[in-house]
């Protein structure tokens, strides 16, 4: 058989064989992560990426036989802590992706090795805390409570107490919660009538998302008011817990299969319903698009979801090819330094977000593809925080470069990260759903 030297077709994803004893077995992961690491070693074509593979390349170069072969089994863990799962090594840069012979898939070897790490030795009281977004959210939004979790995640005497209990950085600013929770407030308006189009269901079933209905409710009513302003019909998802992605960066797979089995039922009903599903986080809509359809591939419910799943302004970009959507834009936006997350990125639909900025009237867009190396929990961490910064430098430097008058990221906390980085600046964070709220004058 002849191998080729990368690959022209595109990049297609086995299945995650994450029932099978194989794919808890160690030894077989070492194996694996040295054949894989090897093809990484041979190439480097993702050394800018992120720190995993810088960390690689140091262990090999630093090894006595200057290959993989050289470097401690144990230290092959370090690879894996600084993987955060973004995928962007996969969708943009490794020639060597499915359906290539090689078979590298460097996002689920990595998590393949924490799941086995977490089997075998559970998780941090910390990663433990940051991951269960809902019991987190239900607590910090107790009245009273609420003032005092916010007050605490600001005052600097607090967040030294908790870098040292929790492992939290006391430099990382932290998203406040909300005293009221947007499923309680939301009123979304079901009372229009359905007009489908080529490209899109013609009623909408909005997906909370943790972080909208405990941190940025506001987010959560634009996307209503939205929906309204374009007499889309909306109902909110009747229940819902977590999608499930910190607990899949965190490598605990049974957790995801438990919230999985929450909201696959629900989901899949409105799905057949005909309504399509959008949520306003592209980590939660990246995974009832991609992780989910992959660990459980033969779920008839899981790929309905999937099929109906929307995010926002890739529905509304939609509607607008329908000739459905209203572009009567009343304010314009001036300057937006716009950064597309990683996330956003890997669902490979184009820059829709993008699109629909450039059609409000005496707006620019400056375009940043390049991850800003928050990733959900990941910048958080005390032992992370410093090569968050580093990797999301170039995105600060690159923001602010246009003179923004807004900075603007579908992932809030990238936008947070990324204003936090930029350090003074006159602009203000909004998020792209904000932004067309505001073009709209509602």
């Amino acid at each position: 058989m002849t191998v080729r030297e990368g690959s022209l077709e595109a990049p297609t994803r086995h299945p995650l064989d994450w029932k099978s004893p194989d794919f808890y077995d160690a030894a077989k992961l070492d194996k694996e992560l040295e054949r894989v690491f090897e093809i990484c070693h041979g190439c480097r074509r993702c050394v800018n990426l992120c720190t995993a593979f810088p960390t690689l390349f140091d262990l090999v170069d630093a090894s006595p036989t200057l290959e993989v072969d050289g470097v401690r089994k144990e230290d092959l863990s370090k690879v894996v802590d600084q993987c955060y799962l973004c995928d962007m090594c996969y969708m943009t840069k490794c020639p060597y992706v499915p359906p290539h012979a090689w078979n590298v898939d460097f996002p689920h070897l990595m998590l393949r090795a924490k799941a086995i790490r977490f089997r075998r030795h559970g998780a941090k009281l910390r990663d433990k805390l940051l991951s269960s977004t809902d019991a987190m959210g239900k607590l910090a939004t107790i009245p009273v409570v609420v003032q005092i979790v916010n007050a605490a995640n600001r005052a600097g005497f607090a967040r030294g107490l908790m870098q040292q209990a929790l492992g939290v950085h006391k430099a990382r600013i932290l998203p406040e919660y909300a005293s009221t929770k947007f499923r309680g407030s939301a009123r979304p308006d079901s009372s229009f009538p359905v007009r489908d189009g080529k490209g899109t269901p013609g009623k909408v079933a909005v997906y909370s998302t943790c972080y909208v209905n405990y941190n940025e409710p506001g987010l959560g009513h634009d996307l209503l008011k939205i929906l309204a302003h374009n007499r889309i019909p909306a109902v909110l998802v009747e229940k819902e817990v977590c999608c499930g992605m910190p607990k899949l960066e965190l490598g605990d797979l049974e957790a995801v299969a438990r919230n999985k089995a929450v909201n696959v039922p629900v989901l899949a009903r409105l799905a057949r319903e005909g309504y399509a599903i959008l949520t306003a986080v592209p980590s939660c809509t990246l995974m009832f698009k991609q992780e989910l359809p992959l660990m459980f591939p033969d779920d008839a419910g899981v790929k309905a979801v999937a099929e109906a799943m929307f995010d926002p302004f890739e529905y509304l970009v939609a509607r607008h090819k329908d000739g459905l959507l209203e572009t009567n834009f009343r304010k314009p936006l001036g300057r937006i330094s716009y950064h597309v997350p990683c996330h956003l990125r890997v669902q490979n639909m184009g820059q829709k977000t993008r699109a629909l900025l450039e059609m409000v009237p005496d707006t620019r867009v400056t375009t940043i593809e390049r991850c800003a190396g928050h990733d959900g929990t990941w910048g958080v961490k005390a032992e992370y925080y410093e090569n968050s910064m580093k990797i999301g430098r170039p995105v600060f430097c690159q923001m602010a470069e246009a003179g923004p008058d807004y900075v603007s990221s579908d992932c809030a906390i990238a936008g947070r990260h990324i204003l936090q980085g930029m350090g003074e600046t006159k602009a203000q964070k909004q998020h792209p759903i904000t932004l067309i709220r505001i073009a709209y004058g509602l």
